[in-house]
């Protein structure tokens, strides 16, 4: 039997047998705190919104190489900055640098992407890797790419 622990936003499971020591927490903190456990993409699941791709660096490894690269969009977000904010604050410690911006249009129920635009404030981010990563997460969807558009 498990017993779940949360220890700074991270569920630690243990067995109920065996209290949880304050090194095996910081221990399972630094292993689920790597950049490889990060989703690389996570979109809102339907409309049109700002997206921001980033690079994700590990606090604790080479910082002169990004460990992962993401893609962000919501809706909720008004500014491609607030996207970044949000993503660094729930990243933390680990590192993000926004690599450009634009929009994302999400029809499910035709099961279609589309990426466009820019960032005013980050410039365009290449679209091509955007939807590279979105098509491994979204693998039913056509995905498509377009320059035009704010």
């Amino acid at each position: 039997m498990l017993k779940t622990v949360t220890v700074n936003c991270f569920k630690v499971f243990s067995p109920l047998y065996y209290p949880l020591k304050a090194s095996k927490i910081s221990n399972s903190i630094r292993v689920m705190s790597t950049a490889t456990n990060i989703p690389l993409v996570d979109i809102d699941p339907t409309g049109v919104f700002k997206y921001i791709l980033l690079n994700v660096y590990d606090k604790d490894k080479n910082a002169a190489e990004p460990q992962v690269t993401i893609v962000r969009g919501y809706k909720r977000c008004n500014y491609h900055s607030d996207i970044y904010d949000e993503v660094q604050a729930k990243l933390s410690p680990l590192d993000c640098e926004p690599l450009g911006g634009g929009r994302i249009s999400h029809d499910p129920d035709n099961k279609k992407i589309h990426i466009y635009g820019y960032s005013q404030g980050y410039g365009k981010a290449d679209h091509e890797v955007a939807a590279k990563l979105v098509k491994e997460a979204y693998p039913g969807y056509t995905i498509s790419i377009s320059d035009e558009g704010y």
